[in-house]
């Protein structure tokens, strides 16, 4: 760095770290690392005067053929966004390096001197003196010839074992990796290489070279090599059409063991215990589909990252230790060394931050946060979490969800090929009504019906009480239920009990019985306090037919729903009703924006205490605050809530009065948000946001059973890491500089 930053005037570093996977219990492996202080490095260029480029200009990307050495040079009045391939390796994996990076074109620096530029789109390409090449020669990008490894950092690699095909027959190349399997045949040794992208066969012949077979006769499993030869090709009657790769095959002229490794507690892939295998995750992660999980898991990143950057977007980050605030689930503490008694929250999600960066004019905001509860874990839940975090002003409900919607449509197509159909949009009440459920899966083709009119004169008491006690009598078709079992019937009345039915009144349609609607006979303990009118309302208002079954609940509207809504996803698992290889999505808006908590005995935020009201039902927040609606959204995907978010109060006097309705007094309001009620009132803009799940999203995307397979290094359901052992004891010295005392028994 230059001058006046002391000392500590370095902006990165790094070094071999041959020991570290040994010293984890692992294998001896040869490594190196480098690491770059970001805010340090901006620091420099902000003193040294250098702007970002215009992100708007293409890309280039700098490829040397015939063992070419040359800088990356990039004139600061350019403007150019420029790349180059670190390591040096083949034309072609260079060219491959350069469509993975989407740069529109690529400057191949020839041996001669002479510049050839590729226009990648095209592939058409022009000999020094285009235009495009008119930067290289003023010196704004700049490629300097030289002999074969002057300036170059040493190499095992030339290209990914995975990459190779018939277009790379005849070439040299070096593979680097692990020892997949090993098998003589008669004199011929067939070692399959493996790393990261795939596998090559190499066949080892000792007639070419006995100091290779001397080496390759001792490899085993997982021991990591290096080969170079040369790529040809398989004779026709072993060609593996199986494998990318499989139409060719190494002759290795020269061979590297880097490290031995001791017998495996499992090979990758095997099928063992999770304990076991997050006992030792980093041999697990050699597994191929989670290595797959996590490319998913970078392509979503990447494809969210540039579809916020086109929408003008600036991604920030804000502090992981925070203080503590109400509202929300239990908070992981930090004590503070320089604070005795005093303790820092790591954030549940960066919802004050983000509001304080729209009053600071940002206007729009993304991060890719990392979350942490403190809460009973299952398997789509982790203790710490990623989201997608986004923030605008000056903004309405739909200009968010239709961002959000945008995003989420682009980066599931990009990332996995999952095309999203545009979403339909349904209020909370609409879809409790009729799927009993707030996240309603669409893949099951049933619905909740309300027949409380067509029984409002019934003599069957049992409903006819619930009607009198302003209830609701609702029905549901269940396809195929006629063949139930009365042991099955019990456990769904069993079942709709537990979500607080006082019963469930079922009906099933076929067979023989006295009573009948048309010409389809109808089955139940209770058809004989039925009217025929009554039943025929309820077999027709249902769709049910031959075959099927009704359930029916009379209650109050919000335990009708959820008894139903369990029934519907217990027939879809029953019935294999849900539709297979379909992707349905949905908006659901208008949540109510407070609920009784009986517990506590007062009302709680549905979703956050900065939520703003309909305006339509801001004049009942303190009157009836039980029906205020939401402007607050949640997007659903196949059953399951992938994101939410609201518009903010951006005005101080309307989160005061919700502060009131959530009974928190103003002390106590000013207390916890003291510095949000006086940011507001410095002229906030109205805003809104949303937040995605990023961990479920790639889960689902994926096809996963448990978040712990899309998450490099997960906790437990016991929030523990049984690779390290976290969490784990402290010293009593950390804990008295800490001022704090452990009540746990001994």
């Amino acid at each position: 760095m230059p001058g006046g930053f002391g000392a500590q005037s370095g902006v990165g570093g790094g070094g071999r770290c041959d020991d570290l996977v040994e010293g984890l219990g692992g294998p001896h492996l040869p490594a190196a690392g480098f690491r770059i202080g970001l805010e340090r490095l901006l620091l420099v260029l902000e003193q040294e005067g250098v702007a970002g480029a215009d992100e708007r200009v293409p890309n280039i990307f700098l490829a040397g053929a015939d063992e070419v050495a040359f800088p990356l040079c990039v004139g600061r009045q350019a403007g150019l966004g420029a790349d180059f391939d670190p390591l040096g390796r083949g034309l072609k994996a260079q060219f491959r390096l350069a469509d993975r990076l989407r740069a529109r074109w690529v400057a191949i620096l020839e041996g001669s001197g002479d510049v050839v530029v590729r226009r990648m789109a095209e592939g058409e390409e022009r000999a020094q003196g285009s235009p495009w090449v008119g930067a290289v020669d003023r010196g704004l990008i700049a490629g300097i010839p030289g002999g074969a490894g002057e300036g170059l950092m040493e190499t095992l690699r030339t290209v990914w074992c995975g990459e190779l095909g018939t277009e790379d027959v005849g070439s040299e190349v070096t593979v680097c990796g692990w020892v997949d399997t090993t098998r003589d045949h008669g004199g011929l040794l067939f070692v399959d290489v493996r790393d990261r992208s795939g596998l090559v066969q190499m066949v080892v012949d000792p007639r070419r070279s006995a100091e290779v077979w001397e080496s390759a006769r001792q490899w085993r499993g997982e021991w990591t090599v290096g080969v170079r030869g040369r790529v040809v090709p398989r004779d026709p009657a072993n060609v593996n059409p199986k494998l990318p790769t499989g139409a060719v095959e190494l002759e290795p002229s020269a061979v590297q063991v880097f490290s031995r490794s001791r017998p495996l507690p499992f090979q990758p892939g095997e099928d063992v215990d999770e304990a076991v295998r997050l006992r030792y995750r980093y041999l697990d992660l050699r597994r191929p589909r989670l290595q797959a999980n996590l490319r998913l898991r970078h392509a979503f990143t990447r494809a969210v990252r540039e579809y916020l950057d086109r929408q003008e977007f600036v991604e920030i980050e804000t502090p992981t230790l925070t203080r503590s605030t109400p509202e929300g689930a239990r908070d992981y503490l930090v004590p503070s060394r320089n604070a005795p008694g005093c303790f820092y929250a790591l954030p549940q999600s960066p919802q004050l931050y983000k509001q304080l960066l729209m009053v600071g004019g940002l206007e729009r905001y993304y991060q890719i946060a990392r979350c942490w509860r403190d809460e009973d874990l299952r398997a789509d839940r982790q203790p710490e979490f990623t989201q997608v975090d986004i923030e605008m002003s000056f903004v309405r409900v739909q200009d968010v969800m239709a961002l959000a919607e945008g995003l989420i449509r682009e980066a599931c197509a990009v990332a996995a090929g999952v095309l999203l159909e545009p979403l339909p949009r349904l209020t909370w009440a609409e879809a409790m009504a009729r799927f009993g459920s707030d996240k309603p899966d669409l893949r099951i083709p049933v619905e909740i019906v309300d027949l409380t009119a067509s029984f409002a004169g019934t003599a069957f008491q049992n409903f006819a009480r619930v009607l009198a006690a302003k209830g609701v009598l609702r029905a549901l078709r269940i396809p195929g239920g006629g063949l139930l079992s009365r042991a099955e019937l019990d456990g769904a009345t069993s079942l709709a009990r537990e979500r607080g039915a006082g019963g469930l009144a079922w009906f099933l349609l076929g067979g023989d019985s006295e009573r009948r609607v048309g010409e389809v006979a109808v089955r139940s303990p209770v058809t004989k306090f039925l009217s025929d009118p009554e039943l025929a309302a309820l077999v027709q208002g249902s769709g049910a037919q031959a075959g099927d079954a009704i359930f029916v609940v009379a209650d109050q509207p919000a335990v009708a729903a959820t008894a139903l809504g369990a029934l519907r996803l217990w027939a879809a698992d029953r019935f294999g009703l849900r539709e297979q290889g379909t992707w349905r999505a949905l908006w659901v808006t208008d949540f109510p924006l407070l609920e009784w908590d009986a517990e506590e005995g007062r009302f709680v935020a549905v979703h956050h205490p900065f939520t703003a009201p309909l305006g339509e039902d801001l004049e009942l927040l303190e009157s009836d605050p039980g029906r205020v609606r939401a402007q607050a959204y949640d997007m659903v995907i196949n059953g399951t809530e992938v994101g939410g978010g609201s518009i903010r109060n951006h005005d101080p006097e309307v989160q005061s009065r919700l502060f009131a309705a959530l009974r928190l007094s103003a002390e106590e309001a000013q207390e916890k948000f003291g510095f949000l009620l006086e940011a507001l009132s410095f002229g906030a803009p109205p805003h809104g946001g949303v937040a995605f799940g990023m961990d479920r999203l790639v889960m689902m995307l994926a096809g996963a059973d448990s978040l712990r397979d899309v998450i490099a290094f997960p906790k437990t359901a016991r929030a523990v890491e049984p690779m390290t052992g976290a969490p784990g004891t402290v010293s009593a010295r950390q804990l008295r500089d800490l001022h704090v005392r452990s009540t746990a028994p001994a």
